[in-house]
């Protein structure tokens, strides 16, 4: 079984580390009502996806 030589390094750790790094989602606003949706996806407050209505939302 391999066994390391020499103690890691803090600075080498953290550099093998820098790609593990979480984050944030990026956000867009619909075209249509403005509301912050995930690009690429439909938008849950209007049901619209590039500019047409994909969904019909029957609020009654």
């Amino acid at each position: 079984m391999a066994v390391p030589k020499r103690k890691t390094s803090k600075s080498k750790r953290d550099m093998r580390r820098t790609h593990q790094k979480t984050q944030a989602p990026s956000v867009t606003t619909c075209s249509q009502c403005g509301e912050a949706k995930l690009p690429h996806r439909l938008c849950t407050e209007c049901g619209s996806y590039k500019g047409r209505s994909v969904i019909t939302s029957d609020e009654t």
